[in-house]
């Protein structure tokens, strides 16, 4: 199967269809170093009784590489592959992880290279069909709530774990409509790391083993290990981390999410004029001189701005108005 990949302004985005629907889905900001980038960079700190090392990118990032031999003291210049990216967190940033390595320097990956290294068949597309509705999955993840036919899973990005909780529904529906709902989540809101899964507390121990069991076949091809469900409803998997979710980079950064998902609006407008795109002050304040530039380039269009208060963060619409 092949995955389609648009060149947005500010980001990059791809998704997986299968049976007319979005599958699995990445999202790419540029601007930090890229799982499978090959670097240069500079030791600043050894981390006592360990190989792992605090290292300064050229960039100005910084990130742990490991494992780095004793002789590479503070000053020295080490060469890393990138395992994996930044993550914002609450109140902080998880650095990037890195590994020591002979490679030859490689820049970063962009979102086709990444796939296709990854052994997946990726094109660029000019816009996603129809099917692939970058707009439903985004409110998915901006909102934090996936709903299935009787309930809705809500999602929340913590420090520890991103957390899913099952809220409502009797065992049947747990059973048949949330835990496709949760597989299904995991690939499109591209989910790694640690996952705790909190599922209504169900006091028949048949019912959780059923539950469990289902959940474990749904899982069948995904790489992960899990705990059994608990007596009272909760289970962890645990699943390679490269990058940050669309879960959290949304999430962690809403005003930027909400100016990108504006200038893709702007390019789906056919009408002839200028660019009008109306967004809350937040979100227009977030639109760089070189995104609009961008944009006027790739529409052949004057751009002009305008904020509304009351508009909702994501609530942001273009529309083509007289030259």
């Amino acid at each position: 199967m092949t995955w389609l990949v648009e060149k947005g302004i500010g980001e990059e985005r791809a998704v997986l269809l299968e049976q007319g629907r979005v599958a699995a889905a990445r999202l790419s900001w540029p601007g930090s170093m890229v799982t499978g980038e090959v670097a240069d960079a500079t030791v600043i700190e050894r981390i006592p009784g360990s190989t792992t090392s605090l290292v300064r990118f050229a960039n100005g990032e910084e990130g742990f590489a490991r494992p780095l031999p004793r002789s590479a003291s503070v000053g020295t210049s080490v060469r890393v592959e990138i395992e994996r990216e930044a993550i914002a967190e609450r109140g902080r940033l998880k650095r990037c992880q890195a590994r020591l390595t002979d490679k030859p320097l490689l820049p970063a990956p962009d979102l086709i290279q990444s796939l296709r290294a990854e052994g997946h068949e990726a094109v660029q597309v000019h816009r996603f069909p129809p099917e692939a509705d970058w707009e439903e999955l985004f409110a998915e993840a901006w909102s934090g709530e996936v709903d299935f036919h009787g309930g809705a899973l809500l999602l929340a990005d913590t420090p520890a774990m991103t957390l899913i909780d099952v809220d409502g529904g009797p065992p049947e529906a747990i059973f048949h409509n949330a835990i496709p709902a949760i597989t299904a989540t995991l690939r499109r809101f591209d989910i790694g790391g640690n996952i705790g899964i909190d599922f209504p507390t169900l006091t028949d121990k048949g019912d959780r083993r059923a539950i469990d069991a289902r959940l474990g076949e749904a899982l069948t091809g995904w790489p992960h290990e899990r705990t059994a469900m608990n007596g009272f409803g909760f289970l962890q998997i645990v699943a390679r981390l490269k990058r940050p979710s669309l879960l959290q980079r949304i999430g962690r950064d809403r005003t930027g999410a909400a100016a990108r998902l504006l200038l893709r609006r702007a390019e789906a407008v056919g009408e002839p004029g200028a660019l009008l795109l109306t967004g809350h002050p937040a979100v227009t304040a977030k639109l760089s001189p070189d995104w609009i530039e961008d944009l006027a380039r790739r529409s052949g269009r004057k751009v002009r701005l305008a904020s509304d208060p009351g508009l909702a963060l994501a609530g942001g619409f273009a529309q083509a108005v007289p030259l």
